[in-house]
């Protein structure tokens, strides 16, 4: 699996990344460890968590996972969320540190490489969220940090103001969604990350599954989109829009002879900025599929068609 750098900094990372949303909860730790594995084994090396999911139970399955497959191997990505408490439910200095220090225990390690943080919180100085970054940098504990889903113009505060703190505090990355459905990234993240050298980690490259193509005819009973939990988070990109697209991409991947997966993965993969696309995977067959766009390359002639049925509005 081909590698990138993230932005312009030093950090390196492949360009299709594991999430780890399911595990813990619909994903166990015997699953969890063959998808690693193969993962690993294919080259990869950013595998993405955050303390929010499962309430912890995903980052405790991976401590469990890393001595198997080598932390060194690994870049971590880890997302920081803050559900408040006696420390303040801001990005305050106390609450972010502490939070980080909860989720190295569950990890079983003593640094992730790249901690993402809320974007912007007018309650809290962002003095004081970036001051967090550097105590945790120079205590070893973070090697690089990130923004969560930030607007344009809270990237570029943000990267002004770190750059007059220190480089230390200056993001490396966002992680945004974006897809062939989503593309509002476009609007002003991708702009101010480009301006920036930040690089973007794109969550539901495969627009929440529905560019696959799985849902063209209806619902399958075992799909995301039949759980009730699940099916808010679907149902946001399954519209008569979407259908033109997931109609385009079935096109693309017949002519090609690939996969509608393959197809809206390598979009996103290849699209400027980007530095990862990040996948879930609740076992080894689905990965395999994700696995499986590694050599797509788009046709020009097919990424503009593409473009030009996903395409939004631009701003006013």
């Amino acid at each position: 699996m081909q590698r990138r750098r993230v932005g312009v900094s030093g950090l390196e990372v492949s360009r299709l990344g594991l999430g780890t949303m399911s595990w813990g909860t619909d994903t166990d730790a015997d699953a969890a460890g063959e998808v690693l594995t193969a993962f690993v084994d294919a080259g990869g090396t950013l595998v993405e968590t955050a303390d929010a999911y499962g309430d912890g139970a995903a980052q405790c399955v991976l401590a469990r996972l890393l001595a198997d497959v080598g932390r060194e191997r690994l870049v971590l990505a880890v997302r920081c969320t803050l559900p408040g408490g006696a420390l303040g439910d801001g990005p305050g200095r106390a609450a972010l540190l502490t939070a980080l220090d909860a989720t190295l225990a569950r990890l079983g390690t003593d640094h992730v490489d790249l901690w993402q943080l809320p974007a912007f919180d007018p309650t809290v100085p962002l003095e004081e969220t970036l001051s967090a970054v550097q105590v945790a940098v120079y205590a070893g504990k973070a090697r690089h940090c990130g923004l969560i889903a930030p607007r344009g113009w809270q990237l570029a505060t943000v990267a002004e103001r770190a750059r007059a703190l220190g480089p230390v505090t200056v993001p490396a990355a966002v992680q945004a969604e974006y897809s062939l459905l989503h593309r509002t990234a476009e609007h002003d993240l991708l702009p101010a990350a480009g301006h920036h050298g930040v690089g973007l980690l794109a969550w539901a490259p495969l627009g929440r599954g529905v560019l696959t193509g799985k849902y063209a005819d209806g619902t399958p009973a075992d799909s995301r989109a039949a759980s009730p939990a699940m099916a808010p988070y679907v149902q946001a990109r399954r519209n008569e829009r979407s259908g033109r697209i997931v109609a385009a991409v079935l096109t693309a991947a017949d002519g090609l002879g690939t996969s509608p997966l393959a197809v809206a993965l390598a979009w996103v993969r290849d699209r400027p900025g980007v530095a990862s696309a990040l996948v879930g995977a609740r076992d080894t067959a689905q990965l395999a599929a994700s696995l499986a766009a590694e050599p797509v390359t788009l046709p020009a002639e097919i990424r503009a068609a593409l473009d030009d049925v996903s395409g939004i509005p631009p701003l006013d």
